[in-house]
Protein backbone atom coordinates (compact mmCIF):
# COMPACT_ATOMS: atom_id res chain seq x y z
CA UNK A 1 0.00 0.00 0.00
CA UNK A 2 2.67 2.45 1.10
CA UNK A 3 4.23 1.72 -2.27
CA UNK A 4 1.39 2.45 -4.20
CA UNK A 5 1.13 5.95 -2.73
CA UNK A 6 4.41 6.52 -2.92
CA UNK A 7 3.94 5.82 -6.55
CA UNK A 8 1.06 7.84 -6.88
CA UNK A 9 2.84 10.51 -5.67
CA UNK A 10 5.69 10.69 -7.86
CA UNK A 11 3.52 10.45 -10.63
CA UNK A 12 1.54 13.14 -9.97
CA UNK A 13 4.75 15.32 -9.25
CA UNK A 14 6.29 13.92 -12.67
CA UNK A 15 2.84 15.24 -14.11
CA UNK A 16 2.95 18.38 -12.35
CA UNK A 17 6.39 19.52 -12.83
CA UNK A 18 5.99 19.08 -16.62
CA UNK A 19 3.12 20.93 -16.34
CA UNK A 20 5.20 24.17 -14.82
CA UNK A 21 8.53 23.97 -16.05
CA UNK A 22 7.46 23.08 -19.99
CA UNK A 23 7.77 26.68 -20.63
CA UNK A 24 6.79 28.62 -23.98
CA UNK A 25 5.37 26.96 -26.83
CA UNK A 26 8.70 27.77 -29.55
CA UNK A 27 8.18 28.65 -33.51
CA UNK A 28 9.92 25.37 -34.00
CA UNK A 29 7.34 23.46 -31.98
CA UNK A 30 4.83 25.51 -33.99
CA UNK A 31 6.28 24.58 -37.29
CA UNK A 32 6.63 20.79 -36.15
CA UNK A 33 3.03 20.78 -35.18
CA UNK A 34 2.22 22.06 -38.75
CA UNK A 35 4.39 19.38 -40.88
CA UNK A 36 3.28 16.67 -38.55
CA UNK A 37 -0.43 17.48 -39.38
CA UNK A 38 0.65 17.59 -43.40
CA UNK A 39 -0.18 21.10 -43.42
CA UNK A 40 2.67 23.23 -45.88
CA UNK A 41 5.30 25.14 -43.87
CA UNK A 42 8.45 25.74 -46.13
CA UNK A 43 11.22 28.13 -46.48
CA UNK A 44 11.43 29.02 -42.91
CA UNK A 45 13.39 31.91 -41.32
CA UNK A 46 13.81 34.31 -39.11
CA UNK A 47 11.74 37.63 -39.72
CA UNK A 48 13.49 41.03 -40.27
CA UNK A 49 12.01 44.88 -39.77
CA UNK A 50 11.24 44.28 -43.52
CA UNK A 51 8.98 41.36 -42.43
CA UNK A 52 6.95 43.38 -40.33
CA UNK A 53 5.80 45.58 -42.79
CA UNK A 54 3.17 48.15 -40.79
CA UNK A 55 2.73 45.86 -37.84
CA UNK A 56 4.34 46.49 -34.80
CA UNK A 57 7.77 45.32 -34.32
CA UNK A 58 7.25 43.38 -31.15
CA UNK A 59 7.41 39.27 -30.38
CA UNK A 60 9.84 37.29 -32.15
CA UNK A 61 8.84 36.58 -35.72
CA UNK A 62 9.02 33.38 -38.06
CA UNK A 63 8.10 33.46 -41.71
CA UNK A 64 7.00 30.31 -43.39
CA UNK A 65 5.71 30.08 -47.02
CA UNK A 66 2.88 27.82 -48.11
CA UNK A 67 3.84 27.02 -51.48
CA UNK A 68 0.12 25.62 -53.02
CA UNK A 69 -0.84 29.56 -52.82
CA UNK A 70 1.67 30.80 -55.44
CA UNK A 71 4.96 32.47 -54.55
CA UNK A 72 5.61 34.67 -51.22
CA UNK A 73 2.86 33.52 -49.99
CA UNK A 74 2.56 32.23 -46.51
CA UNK A 75 1.96 33.36 -43.11
CA UNK A 76 4.28 34.72 -40.20
CA UNK A 77 4.45 33.07 -36.78
CA UNK A 78 4.89 35.14 -33.66
CA UNK A 79 6.56 34.08 -30.29
CA UNK A 80 5.59 36.98 -27.91
CA UNK A 81 6.82 37.65 -24.46
CA UNK A 82 4.23 38.50 -22.77
CA UNK A 83 -0.07 39.47 -23.71
CA UNK A 84 0.39 43.18 -24.16
CA UNK A 85 2.38 42.56 -27.04
CA UNK A 86 0.84 39.16 -28.63
CA UNK A 87 -2.53 41.09 -27.94
CA UNK A 88 -0.76 43.71 -30.08
CA UNK A 89 -0.53 41.60 -33.06
CA UNK A 90 -3.54 40.22 -33.01
CA UNK A 91 -5.56 43.08 -33.11
CA UNK A 92 -3.35 44.53 -35.90
CA UNK A 93 -3.69 41.85 -38.25
CA UNK A 94 -7.56 41.69 -37.08
CA UNK A 95 -8.61 45.00 -37.89
CA UNK A 96 -7.31 45.35 -40.55
CA UNK A 97 -8.92 42.85 -42.23
CA UNK A 98 -12.03 44.37 -40.87
CA UNK A 99 -10.87 47.85 -42.55
CA UNK A 100 -10.26 46.15 -45.68
CA UNK A 101 -10.88 43.11 -47.77
CA UNK A 102 -7.65 43.68 -49.28
CA UNK A 103 -5.57 43.49 -46.16
CA UNK A 104 -7.97 40.02 -44.85
CA UNK A 105 -5.56 37.39 -43.28
CA UNK A 106 -6.34 34.60 -41.08
CA UNK A 107 -5.41 35.25 -37.21
CA UNK A 108 -5.37 32.90 -34.40
CA UNK A 109 -3.42 32.99 -31.43
CA UNK A 110 -2.77 30.31 -28.26
CA UNK A 111 -0.79 30.90 -25.31
CA UNK A 112 2.48 33.27 -26.44
CA UNK A 113 1.79 32.65 -29.75
CA UNK A 114 0.13 34.41 -32.78
CA UNK A 115 -0.24 33.06 -36.44
CA UNK A 116 -1.20 35.27 -39.12
CA UNK A 117 -1.76 33.37 -42.65
CA UNK A 118 -2.23 35.01 -45.63
CA UNK A 119 -6.10 35.86 -46.32
CA UNK A 120 -6.11 33.43 -50.09
CA UNK A 121 -5.86 30.04 -47.80
CA UNK A 122 -9.07 28.54 -47.85
CA UNK A 123 -10.94 28.50 -44.41
CA UNK A 124 -11.32 25.07 -44.14
CA UNK A 125 -7.37 24.50 -44.41
CA UNK A 126 -6.97 27.59 -42.12
CA UNK A 127 -8.71 26.43 -39.46
CA UNK A 128 -6.28 23.03 -39.72
CA UNK A 129 -3.30 25.16 -39.45
CA UNK A 130 -5.52 26.58 -36.07
CA UNK A 131 -6.07 23.00 -34.66
CA UNK A 132 -2.36 22.39 -35.13
CA UNK A 133 -1.33 25.26 -33.03
CA UNK A 134 -0.04 23.48 -29.59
Amino acid sequence: MKNNIQTLLLIALSLLSGCAGGGQVTADDVISAFKDAGLEAEDIRPMTKDDYGLAPYVCEGTRFFIPSLGQDKGGRLYVCDNDKDRDLLTDFYTEAGRTSAIFFSWVFTKGNIVVQINGDLPEDTARQYESAIP
